[in-house]
């Protein structure tokens, strides 16, 4: 089980990675976005950030689909996400190892080749 401090120490561990500031985590690398807290929206009410909850940069529909279908009680959907290559992810469902992975594959289809410079599996 991870939490919110996790997905800091993780994504700051990359390089060129940039927190932004929000109520949650939002991390980006070269401008793009590749994991944030979810900001769930209920209609009638506020936007509430959840810190247990990532969005995760995934890279195309067919990845998307494959986590969806592989591992239901990890990822998620909702309709707001449609046709983006982001899921949800249940950081309480995972462990460190499994974050780390995820997390640096976001950022991995996320940085320009420039700038990957000798992360582990980043010319994959």
């Amino acid at each position: 089980m991870v939490d919110a401090e996790d997905v800091r120490r993780v994504a700051l561990a990359l390089p060129h990675t940039v927190e932004i500031p929000s109520d949650g985590f939002d991390f980006r690398v070269a401008d793009k976005g590749f994991v944030w807290s979810y900001p769930e929206r209920v209609p009638g009410k506020p936007r509430v950030i959840r810190l247990d909850i990532a969005v995760l940069y995934v890279g195309d529909e067919a990845e998307k689909q494959a986590l969806l279908l592989g591992e239901p009680d990890v990822f998620f959907t909702t309709p707001g996400y449609d046709g983006l290559p982001l899921v949800l992810l249940r950081l309480a469902q995972i462990d460190l190892e499994r974050l780390g992975e995820l997390v640096t594959d976001a950022w991995r289809m996320r940085v320009p080749e420039a700038l990957r410079g000798g992360v582990q599996g980043a010319d994959a």
